[in-house]
């Protein structure tokens, strides 16, 4: 047994046309279905919804849930905003700066480029408070991602034993230690 892939990935929004226009207009994903029920398919409770699934493009689907029947949207408190997110790759550098600037040329503040060593990043906020990530590989990204699988159980072990970072790959983020990148 395998998975093949991720049919969709679902996300709550605070109004489903808004949530379509936005990712339309910002990041030019196409508007694919709308599901709309009085009861949860799952569950049978009666609940309506609005459900709406996004081409994030080679059949990847964002999906989006309006719940108006119940409390307002929240995230947890425990987990940094930092930390849930959605990333979506882009070709390369180019057009990553292209989408920083039409987000920002549309009132959407960016942070970033931030370079992650094998993958370069700017990330920004949702109309629903939802982190987005768009990524492109760094041009050394086979490179590193070879040296960094060669290290990834190790570091794992490590991990678990003492909840500290280890440092089996502190090169990644000092550009003077990479230039032995194999």
């Amino acid at each position: 047994m395998k998975i093949e892939k991720i049919h969709h990935v679902a996300y709550r929004c605070k109004d489903a046309k808004e949530t379509v226009e936005w990712y339309g207009k910002m990041l030019n994903m196409d508007f694919v279905l709308a599901i709309a029920e009085d009861h949860v398919p799952s569950t049978h409770e009666p609940d309506p919804y609005m459900h709406l699934f996004l081409d994030a493009g080679n059949g990847n689907i964002l999906a989006f849930f309006e719940l108006p029947t119940k409390p307002k949207m929240g995230r947890d408190p425990n987990t940094p905003a930092w930390v849930q997110h959605i990333a979506f790759k882009v070709k390369d550098r180019n057009e990553l700066n292209k989408f920083k600037e039409h987000l920002e040329a549309n009132g959407v503040e960016v942070l970033g480029v931030t370079d992650h060593s094998m993958f370069h990043s700017i990330y920004f906020f949702d109309p629903n408070g939802h982190r987005v990530e768009l990524a492109c590989p760094d041009p050394e990204e086979k490179a590193l991602l070879k040296r960094m699988d060669s290290v990834k159980w190790k570091m794992l072990e490590e991990w678990s034993i003492t909840k500290k970072a280890p440092q089996h790959a502190a090169w990644l983020h000092a550009k003077e230690l990479r230039k032995d990148v194999p």
